[in-house]
């Protein structure tokens, strides 16, 4: 159980981020978008849409159109959620109806390009703290709960719609830059949500598993998880018992990961799946070199 003093910082701290995230999306809008009447995705894109065919403070128009978002949010995700995600809308739409941001280029793919980094830094930010900027996440969420229809799936629908009213409306070029930035804002929330390691499951089954074991934690420094498991019959006949070798590691090692595994046994079953979150262990940090030879040393000496 955290502290009271705990959660005080606890929460002082999401606002504080998420105040950085409201920043950074009203430079986005403020500096790139809006005045070259470029779109995003989502509701910032429907209110963008609205502001380029009526003469309405864009503030005005992220608060109506996020309404009825967030009275889903009601029923669809917690109060707390909510209630921050309140705080944060009128938070953006006050930003950005006083701040003055000049205009920092005119270059189209640049306006793309850096008004989706700024833009999706803040959506991606505010979301790690628990809030959000656009009510197009909350209908996913609903529609989800509702209909079993993929959180994915239902944005990208309504901005497939958005988009294509874009082209009609205003014209097929600037719905081609504004898919571009939606792109952008996307990935770059992504990674700021899900941050900058990407991990990768591996199991490896192999009769050679004791060498592979200290191999993996002698040269990769890589924690893991054994699995005891039972005699079989596979490609090779009959096996006997033997430890099944879980573990996790940053993409950018898998090439070594295939490499010890093959000095050892090359005929080695290996299964290598995607992994969308990591919490605790020894997995987001791997284990300290001189520790992992102490380890390998250890299971040498045992004979494990």
């Amino acid at each position: 159980m955290l502290s009271k003093r705990s959660k005080i910082y606890k929460s002082i701290s999401e606002y504080f981020q998420i105040f950085l995230g409201i920043i950074l999306a009203s430079i986005g809008l403020k500096a790139f978008l809006l005045p070259n009447g470029f779109l995003d995705g989502g509701v910032t894109g429907v209110a963008l849409l609205i502001k380029t065919q009526v003469d309405i403070n864009l503030s005005y128009l992220l608060i109506v159109f996020s309404i009825p978002f967030l009275i889903l949010g009601y029923y669809t995700v917690s109060k707390r959620i909510v209630i921050k995600s309140i705080i944060s809308i009128l938070g953006l739409a006050l930003f950005i109806h006083f701040e003055n941001f000049e205009t920092i280029t005119n270059d189209k793919f640049l306006i793309s390009i850096f008004g989706g980094l700024f833009l999706g830094s803040g959506i991606g930010i505010a979301i790690r703290n628990g809030s959000v900027l656009d009510g197009s996440e909350i209908l996913g969420v609903f529609i989800n709960d509702r209909f079993g229809i993929s959180i994915g799936k239902v944005i990208l629908i309504f901005n497939i719609i958005l988009f294509s009213i874009t082209a009609f409306i205003i014209s097929v070029e600037v719905a081609m830059y504004s898919i571009l930035t939606y792109i952008v804002t996307a990935k770059v929330t992504d990674l700021i949500i899900e941050g900058f390691e990407d991990f990768i499951g591996i199991t490896i089954v192999s009769k050679e598993f004791a060498k592979i074991e200290t191999a993996i934690i002698k040269e990769l420094g890589a924690g893991m998880t054994l699995y005891q498991g039972k005699k079989g019959f596979g490609s090779t006949g009959e096996k006997q018992n033997f430890d099944i070798i879980h573990t996790i590691i940053n993409r950018i090692d898998i090439k070594k990961m295939y490499r010890i595994v093959a000095d050892i046994d090359e005929h080695a079953f290996i299964v290598e799946f995607d992994v969308n979150n990591v919490k605790g262990g020894v997995l987001r940090r791997y284990l300290d070199r001189k520790k992992g030879k102490n380890v390998a040393k250890f299971i040498a000496e045992q004979g494990l």
